[in-house]
């Protein structure tokens, strides 16, 4: 059996996930981390993307996860995300027509336009739903 440790993934609204872990890997804004019992202590910025968790059961989960910050400190790991969707819990139709709307508004603005990078966030979500439901 794997070392485990303590794992709260809580968003504005709701406690996505309180207990026990094995692993989390989650996007930061620098890319990818994986989160083992023992980690040293760490603080980063969430970017866009999915989240993978194994529980204490070996019981392996994904979700999208958008924005906010990640906190190891004691062996205790809290994701604090802006947005935070387990794939069962995704609209696959919903997130393809988020990620067509969003690829039309790219065409149409140009990068220098302040809408811009609003459209490149709303396009890297809906991808990450996407690969998230699977």
């Amino acid at each position: 059996m794997a070392a485990t440790f303590h794992l709260q993934i809580v968003t504005p609204d709701r406690m996505a996930f309180d207990g026990e872990a094995e692993r989390i890997i989650l996007r930061t804004v620098n890319g990818d981390i994986c989160i083992l019992a023992h980690h040293i202590d760490y603080a980063a910025p969430l970017g866009i993307g999915e989240a993978k968790l194994v529980d204490a059961e070996g019981k392996e989960s994904v979700a999208a996860c958008a924005g906010g910050l990640l906190s190891v400190h004691d062996n205790e790991v809290r994701v604090m995300a802006t947005t935070f969707e387990w794939s069962g819990d995704i609209d696959l139709e919903r997130a393809k027509r988020a990620e067509a709307a969003a690829q039309e508004q790219l065409q149409i603005l140009k990068k220098e336009d302040e809408n811009y990078a609003i459209a490149e966030a709303k396009l890297k979500r809906a991808l990450a739903r996407i690969r998230a439901k699977g």
